[in-house]
Protein backbone atom coordinates (compact mmCIF):
# COMPACT_ATOMS: atom_id res chain seq x y z
CA UNK A 1 0.00 0.00 0.00
CA UNK A 2 2.24 2.78 0.48
CA UNK A 3 5.87 1.90 0.38
CA UNK A 4 9.09 3.76 1.28
CA UNK A 5 9.01 5.72 -1.81
CA UNK A 6 6.53 7.40 -0.73
CA UNK A 7 5.57 10.49 1.73
CA UNK A 8 2.83 11.49 3.47
CA UNK A 9 0.34 13.09 1.37
CA UNK A 10 1.20 10.28 -1.69
CA UNK A 11 3.36 11.53 -4.11
CA UNK A 12 6.67 9.76 -4.50
CA UNK A 13 10.58 10.53 -4.15
CA UNK A 14 10.59 12.26 -7.58
CA UNK A 15 8.73 15.33 -6.30
CA UNK A 16 11.04 16.10 -3.81
CA UNK A 17 14.52 16.09 -6.49
CA UNK A 18 15.33 18.63 -8.22
CA UNK A 19 14.51 18.69 -11.95
CA UNK A 20 17.42 19.60 -13.48
CA UNK A 21 20.92 18.15 -15.09
CA UNK A 22 23.75 19.79 -14.18
CA UNK A 23 26.89 19.63 -16.43
CA UNK A 24 25.35 16.01 -17.35
CA UNK A 25 24.78 15.29 -13.93
CA UNK A 26 21.47 14.19 -12.42
CA UNK A 27 20.82 16.73 -9.34
CA UNK A 28 19.46 14.85 -6.21
CA UNK A 29 18.81 17.77 -3.95
CA UNK A 30 16.15 18.30 -2.36
CA UNK A 31 13.91 20.37 -4.60
CA UNK A 32 12.37 23.78 -3.09
CA UNK A 33 9.16 25.48 -4.10
CA UNK A 34 11.20 27.43 -6.83
CA UNK A 35 10.17 26.54 -10.02
CA UNK A 36 12.20 26.77 -13.17
CA UNK A 37 9.74 28.33 -15.74
CA UNK A 38 10.54 29.53 -19.14
CA UNK A 39 12.32 32.64 -18.03
CA UNK A 40 14.90 31.20 -15.87
CA UNK A 41 15.08 28.61 -18.76
CA UNK A 42 15.67 31.64 -21.27
CA UNK A 43 17.87 33.38 -18.46
CA UNK A 44 20.04 30.04 -18.01
CA UNK A 45 20.10 29.35 -21.91
CA UNK A 46 21.49 33.74 -22.08
CA UNK A 47 24.19 33.05 -19.89
CA UNK A 48 25.36 29.60 -21.46
CA UNK A 49 24.70 28.07 -17.88
CA UNK A 50 25.32 24.53 -18.25
CA UNK A 51 21.52 23.27 -16.86
CA UNK A 52 18.96 21.28 -18.84
CA UNK A 53 15.27 19.92 -17.50
CA UNK A 54 15.17 16.43 -16.73
CA UNK A 55 12.21 15.18 -19.19
CA UNK A 56 11.54 12.24 -17.17
CA UNK A 57 10.89 13.84 -14.05
CA UNK A 58 7.01 14.87 -13.86
CA UNK A 59 7.85 18.44 -12.17
CA UNK A 60 9.27 21.78 -12.76
CA UNK A 61 10.60 22.55 -9.10
CA UNK A 62 14.41 23.27 -8.49
CA UNK A 63 16.67 23.13 -5.65
CA UNK A 64 17.79 25.97 -2.95
CA UNK A 65 21.66 25.61 -4.86
CA UNK A 66 20.41 26.06 -8.43
CA UNK A 67 17.97 28.39 -7.71
CA UNK A 68 20.89 30.70 -5.89
CA UNK A 69 23.37 30.07 -8.79
CA UNK A 70 20.75 31.46 -11.15
CA UNK A 71 19.88 34.53 -9.69
CA UNK A 72 23.53 35.09 -8.47
CA UNK A 73 24.49 35.28 -12.59
CA UNK A 74 21.14 36.88 -13.27
CA UNK A 75 22.24 39.81 -10.82
CA UNK A 76 25.47 39.88 -12.35
CA UNK A 77 24.33 41.49 -15.51
CA UNK A 78 22.48 44.08 -13.39
CA UNK A 79 25.38 45.55 -11.17
CA UNK A 80 27.64 48.05 -12.64
CA UNK A 81 30.63 47.40 -14.49
CA UNK A 82 32.51 50.58 -13.38
CA UNK A 83 31.65 49.91 -9.86
CA UNK A 84 35.07 48.98 -7.50
CA UNK A 85 36.65 46.14 -7.51
CA UNK A 86 35.68 44.54 -4.12
CA UNK A 87 32.04 45.39 -4.45
CA UNK A 88 32.06 47.92 -1.54
CA UNK A 89 30.01 50.44 -3.20
CA UNK A 90 26.57 51.05 -1.50
CA UNK A 91 23.45 51.12 -3.31
CA UNK A 92 21.44 54.39 -3.49
CA UNK A 93 18.61 54.48 -4.84
CA UNK A 94 17.54 57.47 -6.84
CA UNK A 95 14.25 56.78 -7.85
CA UNK A 96 13.05 56.77 -3.93
CA UNK A 97 13.62 60.81 -4.49
CA UNK A 98 11.44 63.07 -5.88
CA UNK A 99 11.40 64.68 -9.31
CA UNK A 100 12.58 67.97 -7.93
CA UNK A 101 15.03 66.46 -5.83
CA UNK A 102 16.90 65.32 -8.61
CA UNK A 103 16.64 68.40 -10.79
CA UNK A 104 18.45 70.20 -7.95
CA UNK A 105 21.45 67.56 -8.37
CA UNK A 106 21.71 68.05 -11.60
CA UNK A 107 21.81 71.75 -11.30
CA UNK A 108 23.93 71.27 -8.43
CA UNK A 109 26.79 69.38 -10.77
CA UNK A 110 25.45 71.20 -13.96
CA UNK A 111 25.09 67.78 -15.73
CA UNK A 112 24.25 68.39 -19.22
CA UNK A 113 20.76 66.48 -19.94
CA UNK A 114 18.74 66.10 -23.07
CA UNK A 115 15.28 68.14 -22.18
CA UNK A 116 12.21 66.67 -21.17
CA UNK A 117 13.46 63.76 -19.71
CA UNK A 118 11.24 61.60 -17.94
CA UNK A 119 12.20 60.42 -14.21
CA UNK A 120 13.61 57.55 -15.41
CA UNK A 121 15.93 58.57 -17.44
CA UNK A 122 16.64 61.74 -15.32
CA UNK A 123 17.74 58.83 -12.54
CA UNK A 124 19.28 56.25 -14.92
CA UNK A 125 21.72 59.45 -15.72
CA UNK A 126 22.12 61.19 -12.44
CA UNK A 127 23.23 57.12 -11.28
CA UNK A 128 26.16 57.23 -14.22
CA UNK A 129 26.92 60.55 -12.13
CA UNK A 130 26.74 59.78 -9.07
CA UNK A 131 29.11 55.91 -9.08
CA UNK A 132 31.76 58.30 -10.55
CA UNK A 133 32.50 60.70 -8.42
CA UNK A 134 35.70 59.75 -5.92
CA UNK A 135 35.22 59.62 -2.58
CA UNK A 136 37.78 59.09 0.10
CA UNK A 137 36.19 57.48 2.97
CA UNK A 138 38.63 58.42 5.79
CA UNK A 139 38.23 62.55 4.75
CA UNK A 140 34.75 62.21 4.25
CA UNK A 141 33.71 60.58 7.62
CA UNK A 142 36.02 62.54 9.28
CA UNK A 143 34.75 65.80 7.67
CA UNK A 144 31.24 64.87 9.08
CA UNK A 145 32.45 64.10 12.55
CA UNK A 146 34.36 67.53 12.55
CA UNK A 147 30.48 69.30 11.05
CA UNK A 148 28.57 67.46 13.78
CA UNK A 149 30.39 68.17 16.77
CA UNK A 150 30.98 71.92 15.21
CA UNK A 151 27.17 72.72 14.87
CA UNK A 152 27.90 73.57 11.35
CA UNK A 153 25.35 71.65 9.51
CA UNK A 154 22.21 73.13 7.59
CA UNK A 155 19.62 70.87 9.55
CA UNK A 156 21.22 70.99 13.29
CA UNK A 157 21.71 74.40 14.20
CA UNK A 158 22.99 75.39 17.38
CA UNK A 159 20.22 77.32 19.26
CA UNK A 160 20.91 81.21 18.88
CA UNK A 161 19.21 81.59 22.73
CA UNK A 162 19.46 78.10 25.10
CA UNK A 163 17.71 80.61 28.02
CA UNK A 164 14.38 81.00 25.78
Amino acid sequence: MNDSNSDLDGRSDEYRICCLIDDGIRCHRQASNASYSKRIQRTVSQRHLKLTRNSHVPHIYICDHHKNMILSVRNKGRRKKDSDEDGDTPEVDFHQLQVGALRRYKRHFKIQTRPGMNKAQLVENLQKHFYTIPVVEKEALSYFIYMVKTFRSKLDQKPLDASL
